[in-house]
């Protein structure tokens, strides 16, 4: 029995988007399912910036997070479930939710980053519209 394993096709297979990038932030890994996602082929995306899904808004704060992360190898996000909006290709913003796995090289230091990725834009648009619901119930009974 072998103990490698080629694992392109089980991120391929997977219903999530797996996105893996490196040390600068660049994308090198795109699955199928982050082209469903964000509209992008996995050709427009390789070797590009996470800019390329990441709101201008949101930029700072998450180049900040991620040179943190690859400067002190330490994540709060490996077992926590990020929400966030994120980017299609279409220029619509959608709500994404994911956790992130660190890549290190032979000398222990971390050399990119894996997410799992899972678009949520439909589940916060309903929550929304219950909030939203709710608030008018409370507003006609206490008014």
């Amino acid at each position: 029995m072998s103990t490698t394993c080629d694992f392109e096709p089980i991120v391929a297979a997977i219903g999530d988007a797996v996105v893996v990038s490196d040390q600068d932030g660049l994308i090198t890994v795109w699955n199928p399912a982050a082209e469903r996602i964000f509209g992008f082929t996995k050709d427009e995306a390789i070797g590009r910036s996470l800019d390329l899904i990441t709101p201008e808004r949101q930029r700072q704060r998450h180049w900040d997070g991620y040179h943190k992360t690859m400067q002190t190898g330490v994540t709060r996000y490996g077992t926590t479930l990020l929400r966030v909006p994120a980017l299609h290709k279409d220029g619509r913003t959608l709500s994404i939710a994911f956790t992130v796995g660190l890549l290190h090289g032979a000398d222990g230091r971390v050399t990119g980053i894996v997410a799992a990725i899972r678009d949520e834009t439909s589940r916060w648009a309903e929550e929304k519209a219950l909030r939203s619901k709710i608030s008018e119930l409370e507003a006609a009974r206490s008014g």
